[in-house]
């Protein structure tokens, strides 16, 4: 069973990730849930919106990614996860997102640390003269 991806950020930003990792990857529609948090909405109904989506979403493990540690998002999000069957990583970007789709069948602590290192190995000054060679965000 594969883990689903809980995106939860400020408006626009989880919507916005999951259309760049609906381009990279057409086929994780179902497989990404958003929930953009607008400007001065109470935290109770955010956490009432987050947990009727993950409750449509049956079972499965839950990786689900944030923002901004301390923020409404994360805090919310806090809320929801039991460390058992689902895990919380903040400072959520599109490395992180990318290689966590590709990487969703693998235990949930597996999938944690491959989208750890999504993230910071997607974060590196590029000098042109001297650039590195691509690398893949995917396994081939």
């Amino acid at each position: 069973m594969n883990t689903r991806l809980f995106i939860i950020a400020h408006a626009p930003l989880a919507h916005a990730l999951r259309e760049c990792a609906l381009h990279v990857f057409p086929d994780c529609t179902d497989e990404v849930l958003v929930l953009d948090v607008p400007p001065q909405e109470p935290p109770e109904l955010t956490l009432a919106a987050a947990q009727a989506l993950l409750a449509s979403q049956g079972e499965a493990p839950v990786l689900v990614l944030t923002d901004v540690l301390g923020a409404t998002p994360c805090n919310v999000a806090q809320r929801l996860v039991d460390g058992r069957r689902s895990r919380l990583i903040a400072g959520v970007n599109l490395p992180m997102l990318l290689r966590a789709w590709c990487y969703r069948a693998e235990p949930l602590d597996a999938l944690v640390a491959r989208a750890l290192a999504g993230a910071t190995q997607g974060v590196v000054l590029v000098d042109p003269a001297n650039a590195p060679p691509p690398q893949p965000i995917c396994p081939p």
